[in-house]
Parts: structure tokens; sequence; C-alpha cells
């Protein structure tokens, strides 16, 4: 991650942004051989619109049935297969459905160990006043609060005043308090944050949350990643006991994500818990994409 960060970031750029891209682009690099050692199938970079994430759970889903229907893991079993998944966070492993043909939907993966960084941080945030949030670990952090304490709602409030009053957020909790990662400083960096309609104890309904990372990109998923450290949060606060299954809403696209706490472990000085969460992801299509050495703007541009 940090070798392609400082001599291939022209490729990232060329594909994520404008005009291969768009402001939303998401992308996984998939690398095979020494990379993928320890016993993975295969390992994956992650890319988008500013950088480089370290975990991203909804395309895990989509590199799980990726890699079982274009042969990329040997003899896969039916029902089900699993793919193990080397992240920049760790080792991740999906289960795909698997016929013996082509792969299927949901698919669920195994996270990372997954923990509260911090919980009921008093942040100033300029512009909206002093607000609570929790920091939870799920494979990258974020910051979780309820939008009604920025005066909105995450289900109906406007798409541009969430992102604007998540990415305050997010600029504050990165100035207010320092993140500390168990195995690698390379990864503790507060990658955004998650508006919430406030639901965090376990409820057969479902809970909408928004997430918006990087350079104020919005998910347009509940966020792999974003459920798996929400379970941690609702886990380690009591809200939730292990095995209970919760339903993840994205306020963007109003598809739905399940998340529950497998089993407690350790993680540094963190208690933690290893999460289940289970999706769908579709193919869309495939593409070439070309680069002209003498296209000036061949390594793409970005309008804000």
């Amino acid at each position: 991650r940090r070798e392609v960060a400082a001599t291939h970031d022209h490729v990232r750029r060329a594909l994520m942004h404008e005009p291969r891209g768009h402001a939303g682009m998401y992308g996984a690099v998939v690398v095979r051989g020494g990379a993928a050692a320890d016993g993975a199938h295969l390992a994956v970079l992650f890319l988008h619109g500013a950088g480089y994430s370290a975990m991203c759970g909804h395309a895990v889903m989509a590199l799980g049935r990726f890699a079982l229907d274009y042969g990329l893991v040997p003899a896969p079993t039916r029902p089900e297969t699993a793919v193990r998944l080397r992240c920049p966070c760790g080792l991740v492993t999906a289960f795909v459905p698997w016929d013996g043909h082509r792969s299927g939907n949901p698919v669920r993966f195994h996270s990372v160990p997954a923990f509260a960084a911090a919980t009921d941080l008093a942040i100033d945030v300029p512009g909206y006043g002093k607000v609570v949030v929790d920091i939870g670990y799920g494979g990258t952090f974020y910051a979780f609060l309820n939008a009604e304490q920025l005066g909105l709602d995450v289900c109906t409030s406007k798409t541009r005043d969430l992102v604007s009053a998540a990415s305050a957020v997010t600029e504050a909790v990165k100035k207010q308090f320092k993140l500390h990662h168990p195995e690698s400083e390379d990864l503790a960096f507060l990658y955004g944050t998650i508006l919430t309609d406030g639901k965090d104890a376990f409820s057969e309904e479902p809970t909408t949350n928004i997430c918006v990372f990087a350079d104020e990109q919005v998910d347009r998923s509940p966020t792999g990643s974003g459920v798996t450290a929400r379970i941690a949060l609702q886990y380690h606060k009591g809200l939730i006991q292990l095995d209970q299954t919760r339903t993840f809403r994205s306020s963007t696209t109003g598809s739905l994500f399940t998340g529950k706490a497998m089993k407690a472990t350790k993680f540094g000085n963190y208690n933690a818990v290893i999460v289940e969460v289970s999706g769908e992801a579709f193919y869309t299509g495939t593409a070439t994409f070309t680069v002209e050495e003498e296209d000036p703007l061949k390594h793409g541009f970005f309008f804000k």
C-alpha cells in the first residue's frame, strides 16, 4: 500500500478520477503471488478518489465472487467456498455461495478484530458546536454519531448537508483525538464519519446510516467496515450480545447489510470482537481503459 502510493499513484488517479472515474469512484487492485502469502488466496489494494483505504467490506463481497468466477481459488467447494483475502488491515475471509459453475449471493465475511477506540468523546466541531462521538475500528477507523446532534436527519436531510456535517466532524476529530492501532501506526488514521439514526440498541428493525469517507466521498452501501466497527461499539457498550443479528440500511441507496458479533478476542490492549457482515454484490460489466501518452489529461482530473 505504501509503495504503490509512493510510486504508482498516477494509476489510481487515472482510474478513479475523471474522465474514467467520478467523484464517488472506488476500486480494488487484485494482487497475486507473494503478496498473498500466509494462507491467503489473493491480496487486494483498495483505491478511492483521495488515496488508499485499509479495508472495504463491500469490495470484499464482490472480490469473493470475482475470485471464484475467474478461477482464482483452486477447487472451490459447494454450497459455499471460503475465500481468504489479504487486505491492508489483515486477513479477511469471505464465504461465497458456489453451485459448481458460478458464484451467488449473499456473501458474508469475517472481519479482522474490531474494537471501540473511544466512546462518548466530546468534540468541538466548527460551525456545529460540541458533539459527542464514538470511534470504532472495523479494519479502519470511523467516528460515529447521531445525525440529530448536528441538527440533521440521516433519512430525510439533503445528502449535501449530511456530507458537509460529517466532513466537519472528521476534520475536528483528526485535530482533537490521536488514534492508535495495535499493529501499525500506518493504519492509525480516521477514514471518515458515519452519521446514524441513533438506533444503537438491539432491535429487529433496520438502523440507517450514511458513511462519508476520504475526501467527502459518500458510500453507496451501508459500509462493510463501518458495520463492523458499529457492531464492535454496540457490543462494547452492552447494547447487543454475541450472535444477535442486526440489519443496517444505507440512507443513499436503501441497500441492506446484516452484521453480528461472532466471538470476543483481544487485539493489542483492546477488547475486540470478530464480526460477520453479510450482503450482496453484483456484476455491472467489464471495461478496458486506455491511457495515451500524449494526452495532457491522461492521469485524470477532478472537479469539486
